[in-house]
């Protein structure tokens, strides 16, 4: 309904504050009384802390207060949580060890803090923080996987032998040998998922205020779910009850996952204002983001894929070790299971798959949800094995993908997910044409003559998102439901405020939220104000996290806004002496249709309000409610094509082209979509060519700044090709799918994809840097 509806490409009301300056992000609040904390952390991966003396650091200037680990554990702060349970295949549960704000006897990973200095200013803290001598006992660390799980291996945690925290498995085994068995070729490929850094623009910070008076503690915070963390401080750490602890999550710059959970600097700032009385303030330097921020990713795995003679899928073998870090992060256990290995049936009809996947603890970061959470390491496994089998089989990729194509929807995959609308040979044959795939032998042909190496690579990736129905979650092991919340309030003079329990950290969603009610009423967006983000002000919500926001954030509001409408048609009816059924909306008033009499929303609202001409047993005023739970996943799928130039002299990758293809259903605003691609993209790409996080055999992190870890830059990435190819989503009423973490989830294997293929050796892993792809082209990768 207008040029501000669905649809539109409205700039994004949030920018102008950003792009002045006047956002309002947690470093950003000044508190009366405020003290700083600096926290002493671990130099060893592994090590017992013997003693902690900090005479000396109490003596300097500003010192309000020392505390240690011992302090924070012997006060009955409870240790950090995993919230959602997993059962391995013999029907043990998953082995949880131990997690405490700061280490009071053992720290399992370099960064893990042992103390914290609260002085009057942040310089004061860190330098008072040198005087504090920690005596270790240095032990042995496990600094990976192999490392980790091999016999003698030191061991993190008493509760886990061997270091393994679980061994899950999912699917029919015993159809997959079956399958196997009767194969006519079979297929196969180990490879790793390099470890990320998640590296948001933000660094994480918290301030934390505690009301003596009162008894109530108010946080703020960097986190994408606030409801969510009141609840886990509240209930499981015992920071404070819920009804005496607020949360507030102002701007938020960036996420992509790592700002989900509750961490211990959070605690710690809780508890620590009121040891010291005063208002407590933490923001972490990028060295520590790179030391505690939970990484992503990090599985080597061995897949097999069994063919029959006309080269259609039999069956799918995985097995996979996933590296969880030190601790269990909040959703870490979901990651490499009910995140990754549902998807691993791709956008293929594969009758048979079984995947077993171990997780380990190493003495590293611990490893959580990371944008795409398992959907990426699903997705550049399938799709690396399928341009593998192509090779392997002599045929075209492309046409080995398509003659798989699921094309028959609702489907129902092997591995839980039961898919409900789809097109993928739309994407493929959108990407193909936008890449001009017919012409590339010729292209490669002229490149080679040219002394230049090309290559092409596909992925056709499909991912879940807005994970629900909480019943279903509930029943694999999650410890929350995953519904959301919306409120709608229309104020007495027509403005309106929309509360929700998403969060945005870059999405938009003051805007896009914004247009569904612009799509409603017919109301310009200045007129709608989004509030989000604060404990006290918004009803429960489980926050933002896995493409949901518009999905089930969206259609909560959709719900809530059905019930305003409802209402007001009832009293615009009442008002204008006709029937609520012959009323319409358009351009911000309520009409009788056929005729001239209307009413406009602002004195509707006021009539609303001033309950002077109200129906029989109408309530007065203009606000409802809706908590909104899905009924299934969302699956936003596409095709993504990558051709690239390789130097066989220095192994340089250089970008030709890179087209993607997608299916987000509905789109609300397609410029946010576009960005939302964009910045995905970049993010696959990044994990293709440039970023790993790298430990030494000690478990020292060598890739712990910008210098060493490397970030993609404007001229790493090419130009993209967007285009979309929507089938409306069944299971909400707004048709939308999701888009935030697609170009994370389908880019990787398109350039994996696409240098293999121009160097003619399938042997690379990620990041495919030019000396790793030197040596892949000279035969000693």
């Amino acid at each position: 309904m207008g040029v501000e509806g669905i649809g539109a490409s409205v700039v994004r009301k949030e920018d102008r504050r950003f792009i002045t300056g006047k956002g309002r992000y947690v470093d950003d609040i000044k508190l009366v009384g405020l003290t700083h904390a600096h926290f002493i952390r671990s130099p060893h991966a592994h090590a017992r802390v013997k003693s902690i003396d900090s005479s000396a650091a109490m003596k300097m200037p500003g010192v309000v207060g020392v505390l240690t680990g011992r302090e924070i554990v012997d006060d009955k702060i409870g240790n950090l949580i995993c919230g959602w349970a997993i059962t391995s295949k013999d029907g043990s549960p998953m082995k949880m060890g131990a997690w405490p704000a700061m280490a009071p006897e053992t720290v399992r990973f370099v960064g893990q803090a042992v103390a914290v200095v609260i002085a009057e200013t942040k310089n004061q803290a860190k330098d008072a923080a040198e005087a504090v001598v920690v005596n270790y006992e240095e032990l042995p660390a496990a600094a990976d996987i192999r490392a980790a799980i091999k016999p003698g291996a030191p061991q993190l945690h008493p509760e886990a032998p061997g270091n393994v925290i679980y061994d899950w498995a999912i699917g029919d085994e015993a159809a997959v040998k079956d399958a196997f068995g009767k194969a006519a070729n079979v297929v196969s490929l180990e490879l790793t998922n390099n470890r990320l850094v998640p590296n948001a623009m933000e660094p994480r910070a918290a301030i934390a205020e505690y009301n003596a008076a009162e008894e109530h503690f108010t946080l703020y915070t960097t986190s994408q779910n606030p409801h969510v963390a009141r609840l886990v401080l509240s209930a499981f750490y015992n920071i404070a009850q819920e009804h005496k602890l607020r949360v507030v999550a102002p701007d938020v710059g960036g996420g992509f996952g790592s700002k989900i959970y509750i961490y211990p600097e959070e605690m710690v700032a809780l508890w620590a204002s009121k040891k010291v009385g005063r208002p407590v303030k933490w923001t972490g330097d990028r060295t520590e983001a790179f030391l505690t921020d939970a990484h992503g990713r990090d599985h080597i795995s061995k897949a097999e894929m069994a063919f029959d003679k006309d080269n259609k899928i039999l069956g799918l073998r995985v097995k996979t070790h996933a590296n969880l870090g030190a601790y269990m992060s909040l959703f870490s256990s979901a990651v490499p299971t009910y995140l990754y290995a549902t998807l691993l049936s791709g956008q293929y009809n594969i009758p048979a798959i079984h995947a077993e996947v171990i997780t380990v603890y190493t003495n590293t970061t611990p490893v959580d949800a990371y944008r795409g959470a398992g959907r990426p390491e699903a997705s550049f496994l399938l799709e690396r094995l399928m341009e593998t089998a192509a090779r392997q089989l002599k045929v075209d990729p492309a046409e080995l993908r398509r003659k798989n194509f699921i094309t028959q929807f609702p489907h129902q995959t092997p591995v839980i997910m039961a898919y409900d609308i789809g097109d993928f040979g739309a994407s493929l044959d959108a990407a193909m044409k936008a890449i001009d795939y017919a012409g590339f032998p010729a292209r490669k042909a002229k490149a080679r003559s040219e002394g230049k190496l090309r290559g092409i690579g596909l992925s056709c990736y499909i991912e879940a998102c807005g994970i629900a129905p909480s019943k279903a979650v509930g029943s694999l092991g999650a410890g929350v439901g995953l519904w959301e919340s919306a409120e709608i309030r229309v104020n007495p003079v027509g403005t309106i405020e929309v509360l929700t329990g998403s969060h945005s950290h870059g999405q938009g969603h003051e805007t896009t939220f914004a247009q569904l009610i612009a799509e409603r009423l017919g109301v310009p967006i200045s007129q709608v104000q989004i509030v989000h983000g604060d404990t006290d002000k918004v009803q429960f919500g489980m926050g933002t996290y896995g493409s949901r926001s518009i999905a089930v954030g969206g259609t909560a509001i959709v719900k809530a806004m059905e019930k305003v409408e409802a209402k007001a048609k009832k009293l615009a009816g009442h008002l204008l002496e006709a029937s609520e059924s012959d009323i319409v909306i358009e351009n911000g008033e309520f009409k009788v249709a056929g005729t001239d009499k209307s009413i406009a929303l602002p004195m509707l609202a006021l009539a609303a309000y001033t309950a002077h001409n109200l129906p029989d047993g109408m309530e007065p005023g203009l606000k409802e409610t809706a908590f909104y739970d899905p009924t299934n996943f969302t699956f936003p799928a596409g095709a993504y094509i990558c051709e690239l130039e390789v130097d066989a002299g220095t192994g340089k990758t250089s970008f030709v082209n890179f087209v993607a293809a997608d299916d987000f259903g509905r789109l609300i605003n397609p410029m946010i979509v576009e960005g939302q691609v964009h910045g995905g993209l970049a993010q696959g790409i990044g994990q293709a060519l440039l970023e790993g996080a790298v430990y030494d055999s000690s478990g020292q992190l060598v890739t712990a700044s910008f210098m060493d870890y490397t970030m993609p830059r404007a001229d790493d990435l090419p130009s993209f090709k967007l285009s979309h190819t929507p089938t409306l989503c069944p299971g909400n009423p707004l048709g939308v799918k999701g888009c935030g973490e697609a170009g994370a989830i389908g880019a990787s294997a398109a350039v994996i994809n696409a240098i293999t293929d121009a160097i003619g050796n399938n042997k690379l892993e990620m990041p495919a840097t030019p000396d790793r792809v030197w040596h892949a082209i000279h035969g000693n990768a």
